[in-house]
C-alpha cells in the first residue's frame, strides 16, 4: 500500500518521505529539510506506534503544529473518525481508494 500511494504521489510531482511505522516517520520528519513535511499521510494500524500515537506526536513538533494530516485506513467507522479528528487528524480516506481520489484530498488540504 506504501509503494501504490508513493509510486500515485511521485508520478504527481511530489518528494516522498517514507517510513514503515509512526516512530520511523517521526525520525524522518525531524531529518527532513528544515525538519518540517508539508503534508503527513498515515495509516491508523501500523506497528510499533499507530497511527493516532503517531499524529498526537507530530502534533506536539512546531514543525507539523499545522501539517495537513490525513489518515489512510481500511476503518471507517465514525467513533475511529472522531478519535482520528481529536488526535489532530485532517482528514480521512477509506481504503480501498483510487490514486485520483487520493490526489483530490490532497489539493484541497495543500495549499496552492
Amino acid at each position: 500500500m506504501r509503494q501504490m500511494v508513493s509510486f500515485t504521489l511521485k508520478g504527481a510531482g511530489f518528494q516522498v518521505i517514507e517510513g514503515s511505522n509512526g516512530q520511523e516517520a517521526l525520525s524522518r520528519i525531524d531529518s527532513a529539510p528544515n525538519g518540517k513535511v508539508d503534508l503527513i499521510i498515515t495509516d491508523l494500524n501500523m506497528p510499533v506506534m499507530d497511527g493516532l500515537s503517531f499524529i498526537k506526536q507530530a502534533r506536539t513538533k512546531s514543525s507539523c503544529r499545522f501539517t495537513p494530516i490525513l489518515m489512510l485506513t481500511t476503518e471507517s467507522s465514525d467513533a475511529r473518525k472522531a478519535e482520528g479528528k481529536a488526535a489532530g487528524a485532517t482528514g480521512w480516506i477509506v481504503k480501498p481508494f483510487q490514486p485520483d481520489q487520493l490526489l483530490k484530498v490532497i489539493s484541497k488540504v495543500l495549499p496552492a
